[in-house]
């Protein structure tokens, strides 16, 4: 059975991650925002709705290791593993703004809930001040809008692009819907192979549940690849980070206060901070993400996963 939702949740996956970017992509067009704002936000938000769920479970149920750790190896799977799989699929170019704008807010949000996590506990006030951090965020994002996107394509008049912006809403919603639904099938089927072969609760939430949370920026990304939207699959990564450290931990700090054991916590966050510092001088070089880089990545995460079973 746990094999069987291993599979569904691979397909849900796939087929959310298919309408979600469609839809994305169609509304960042009909309104006339940049494809990196909606990756930042609408998709990044939608993709980050599993990790919000599954911290939230389990810090409520008192297993607060498993929800700092899922946040953590969510951060560092979406670097290390999906900017790593997506380049090697299709090299990632950028534009300066991006390294610029973008890539800083996340690197200050990981600078910001580093010292935070440092002392094993996150409380109230601390959740507080990492929802005001990304109110500021979501208003900077918006109003920077990036470039107009064109209203015209395939033929279709900006006037009857502008009238289905209602559709766009909805199929984002159904795929965020499907990722959600696939995302739990595969990690309840895995985690429950992972227990069944002993697997310990901090590395079974640092890869499995991270991995499984993070499945649906994988797959979005993944197709985003396959449709050459590179500003979606740059502003999903971003974004999801973001949204992890700042909306995430910050939801489950208000709601439950975190504690856990700092001696292993430290180590693992000084692995995303790596994981997060190593993004600008790849991409610094000459503006892409080019498929050497990717494999150099994906490599660093496969190692990092090896490391901590081994």
């Amino acid at each position: 059975m746990n094999v069987v939702l291993v599979v569904i949740g691979l397909v849900g996956l796939y087929l959310g991650g298919e309408l979600l970017v469609r839809s994305a992509s169609s509304l960042a067009r009909a309104l006339g925002i940049s494809p990196m704002v909606i990756g930042l936000t609408v998709v990044a938000f939608g993709t980050s709705a599993p990790e919000l769920a599954a911290t939230l479970v389990a810090a409520l149920r008192g297993a607060p290791e498993l929800a700092v750790a899922n946040v953590v190896g969510s951060n560092v799977a979406n670097i290390g593993l999906i900017l790593g799989l997506t380049a090697l699929a299709y090299p990632l170019a950028s534009n300066a703004s991006f390294l610029r704008r973008e890539v800083p807010w996340m690197l200050g949000a990981t600078v910001l809930a580093l010292p935070l996590l440092f002392d094993g506990r996150l409380g109230r006030l601390e959740g507080l001040l990492l929802w005001f951090a990304l109110a500021v965020f979501l208003l900077a994002a918006f109003r920077s809008g990036g470039a107009p996107a064109v209203l015209v394509e395939d033929g279709v008049s900006g006037a009857a692009a502008e009238r289905r912006p209602w559709r766009d809403v909805l199929g984002v919603a159904a795929g965020v819907a499907i990722l959600a639904y696939g995302a739990h099938a595969l990690v309840t089927g895995a985690t429950a192979l992972a227990l069944i072969w002993g697997v310990p609760e901090r590395v079974i939430g640092l890869t499995l549940v991270a991995l499984g949370t993070s499945l649906p920026e994988l797959a979005s990304s993944l197709v985003a690849a396959l449709r050459r939207e590179t500003d979606i699959i740059l502003g999903n990564v971003i974004g999801s980070n973001l949204f992890n450290l700042l909306l995430v931990l910050g939801t489950a700090a208000v709601v439950h206060p975190i504690e856990v054991p700092p001696v292993g916590l430290r180590l693992d966050l000084a692995i995303m901070l790596v994981f997060a510092l190593a993004v600008p001088p790849l991409m610094l070089a000459d503006g892409r993400l080019g498929r050497r880089r990717g494999a150099l990545l994906l490599v660093a995460y496969v190692a990092y996963v090896v490391w901590l079973y081994l």
